[in-house]
């Protein structure tokens, strides 16, 4: 399937578009905002407490710092921490994935073993006590990152897995092994190409995923260190305030699950986009 064919049949899905929309218009204004006003999120006033209003569209906190920047600083480093872990994730459980589901025999008996290893241990146990020990480093957030990813791939490599497990056995791949091409080739080149409609649901699937275990450990004080603020950190912090001052919860919790609803949009209009047409199922 072409590129432009792709390209026309997720312009076909609305909820798709507007969540690259939303998306890419969030990160634009919050690169824009920190290049203007660099340590803005961090400037305090004399406004305190201030309900939203056309000066602080999202209100003030107790000290004065506007929520409506440091909302927009948070979104940043989450979309960071997302696309760090994707990248990582997505890469390993790919090549894992596709590996185990080709070879098979001991290669995948082992990587199957490794996955299900990874996938029983709890999750977040293992990332709070690695995060206190290691929150306090410089770029906190690409260790946040990092942490994630490492507990990130095995949903990945298992759907790969899966998919190279009903492809391996295709006539295009054993004319490519009468050929005698490299398994390598095989994978990267005849396999994987007819995965990418799974992978890239997955990937997108996995920047929701890393959005949550990163506001979680900022919510419990354990992510991204301060002064850079979080979704998690602003969350935790307005939770007591959410009867008096109810613009310190629910702004930046309406924006955390915005981000998580368009990158589940996103994934789905990747799977109509990349999927059979009707006709061909």
């Amino acid at each position: 399937m072409g590129s432009s064919v792709v390209a026309r049949r997720f312009l076909r899905h609305r909820s798709g578009v507007l969540g690259v929309v939303a998306l890419t218009g969030l990160f634009a204004l919050a690169t824009v905002a920190g290049r203007v006003t660099p340590a803005g999120h961090r400037r305090l006033t004399t406004d305190y407490s201030q309900a939203p209003s056309l000066r602080h569209p999202m209100g003030t906190d107790a000290i004065g710092h506007d929520l409506f920047l440091q909302v927009l600083h948070g979104a940043q480093k989450s979309l960071q921490v997302a696309v760090v872990v994707t990248v990582l994730a997505t890469v390993t459980g790919t090549v894992l994935g596709a590996a185990a589901g080709y070879r098979g025999g001991w290669v995948d008996s082992v990587i199957s073993r490794l996955t299900d290893l990874v996938l029983t241990v709890p999750v977040i146990v293992v990332l709070v006590v690695a995060a206190a020990r290691l929150r306090q480093q410089r770029d906190s957030w690409l260790i946040i990152a990092l942490m994630i990813s490492v507990v990130a791939w095995p949903q990945i490599a298992r759907v790969v897995r899966a998919t190279v497990l009903s492809l391996r056995n295709r006539s295009f791949v054993t004319a490519a092994q009468g050929l005698g091409a490299s398994s390598a080739r095989i994978i990267f080149v005849d396999l994987l190409p007819n995965a990418v409609a799974a992978i890239s649901v997955s990937a997108t699937l996995t920047m929701a995923t890393a959005v949550l275990l990163e506001t979680a450990l900022s919510f419990l004080g354990l992510g991204v260190s301060a002064p850079d603020p979080s979704l998690g950190r602003l969350v935790a912090t307005g939770q007591g305030a959410a009867r008096t001052r109810p613009w310190l919860f629910y702004f930046p919790g309406i924006v955390l699950v915005s981000i998580c609803l368009c990158f589940a949009a996103i994934g789905e209009g990747l799977r109509s986009a990349l999927g059979p047409d009707d006709d061909e199922r």
